[in-house]
């Protein structure tokens, strides 16, 4: 029953009742009622394309796609967006296939990498990584959970809504992305920089476990480079040994991890030497050059400068350089591309639009609250928040243990539920 309001007054012989309808109340119920039929059918569809979106999704395994080569499944993926319906379907200078649905003021991008790593040792695997076979309820292969079952959900979310007739004040834009595993973030700073596409709200379809994430810790790529002096092995110490400068540097790197600040949400910052090189005029000759990568993972608060500042001090009287780390490359469109490895830390707040919006489509498609997390590992979402300050939350279908490893495969009831919320969410934001 609607809120009232009643009063009444006694006129003589007649008894006059006022009613005042609280018609706010009204158009609130009619709208949780619209929404619940919305959710509901949603729902039914997400299921009755549940073999679409996974057969969608084996097309896309079969085809090795590692960074820089990606032009096959991309123009597999273009395909099946034309397929569903899609009101636009391109692909853009930088490689990336970008699908519209709608011609609203309001930008939703719902994003997904199709690059994949290479497949390691083969003898980790129990199966062929490009078979993409469909058993026991799984879609087996190499960018199952990392991260093409994202992009496969969002072509089945895009078909839900051309049948529902979608027709929100709303531009939807499904966007397969090239080069994130070299570079986290380039096909964004180029879409938005380039192509002038520029969302109001990003879904990230990363794998989450079907959890709704809000952030993770940025990270960079750094080179530490150390100068000797050669000499003949048999006298070193006439010369200045490189390889004894970058150890003693070294071994304060490892002291440094421990001391790193830490985060609430997102954790501690770390650091870690990933490879050393060294050279000299031979084997029999003091190294006059070696040289150390590090891997930095930056909390909150942590930047480029702080990092950097951490590592000047620790090589302060060595003959030795701090360099930031340049990704340059080419495209398999030709286009050559680039931007600095510095990957910026972000979050949104649990209590900001997009992730409420996030919560909403969730709990009205599947009854019960999400977990609100974060990644361990880094996103495009470096740079559509990051950089750029576009709210962004993630929400994909696999376990991201699965990422990088061998057997990768993910649930097919994953796909279902993220295609479903992909949709719910395009009608909530």
């Amino acid at each position: 029953m609607p809120k009232c309001d009643i009063t009444s007054k006694f006129y003589g012989s007649i008894f006059i009742i006022n009613v005042k309808v609280n018609f706010n109340f009204l158009h609130a119920r009619n709208t949780i009622n619209i929404m619940t039929e919305i959710f509901q059918k949603i729902n039914t569809l997400a299921e009755k394309y549940k073999d679409y979106t996974a057969q969608n999704l084996s097309k896309l395994v079969k085809i090795k796609s590692v960074s820089l080569q990606e032009r096959d499944v991309q123009l597999e993926l273009k395909r099946q967006m034309e397929e569903a319906g899609f009101d636009e379907v391109g692909i853009d200078g930088l490689g990336n296939v970008i699908g519209r649905i709608g011609n609203g003021k309001k930008i939703l991008a719902i994003d997904g990498h199709m690059d994949t790593v290479d497949v390691g040792n083969i003898a980790n695997w129990t199966f062929d990584p490009f078979c993409g076979d469909i058993k026991e309820g799984f879609v087996l292969g190499r960018g199952t959970v990392d991260q093409e079952g994202g992009p496969a959900a969002a072509v089945t979310a895009g078909r839900i809504l051309k049948e529902m007739g979608f027709d929100r004040d709303v531009t939807i834009y499904v966007t397969g992305t090239v080069m994130e595993e070299d570079c986290d973030g380039l096909c964004w700073n180029y879409l938005i920089e380039e192509e002038k596409l520029k969302p109001d709200f990003v879904i990230s379809t990363e794998p989450t476990n079907l959890n709704i994430y809000r952030g993770h810790r940025g990270r960079m790529e750094i080179v530490v480079k150390f100068k000797g002096v050669s000499c003949h092995g048999s006298a070193p110490e006439r010369g200045k040994n490189a390889i004894y400068m970058a150890a003693r540097a070294a071994l304060e790197i490892e002291k440094l991890n421990e001391r790193l600040k830490s985060d609430e949400f997102l954790g501690k910052g770390t650091v870690t030497i990933s490879e050393i090189k060294s050279g000299s005029p031979s084997l029999c000759a003091v190294a006059d050059y070696a040289q150390f990568h590090l891997d930095r993972r930056l909390t909150w608060g942590e930047t480029k400068e702080s990092a950097v500042a951490e590592i000047q001090e620790i090589i302060k009287g060595m003959d030795a350089t701090v360099e930031v780390l340049y990704y340059d490359e080419v495209a398999y469109t030709g286009l050559r591309y680039g931007m600095e490895k510095y990957y910026p830390t972000w979050k949104i707040e649990e209590s900001e639009h997009a992730v409420q919006t996030g919560v909403k489509a969730f709990e009205g498609l599947f009854n019960k609250k999400p977990k609100v997390d974060k990644w361990t590992f880094s996103t495009n979402g470096i740079a559509t928040n990051g950089i750029h300050k576009i709210p962004t939350i993630g929400f994909g279908p696999g376990n991201e243990v699965l990422a990088h490893a061998p057997d990768e495969k993910v649930p097919v009831s994953d796909l279902v539920a993220a295609s479903a919320f992909y949709a719910a969410y395009a009608y909530l934001i």
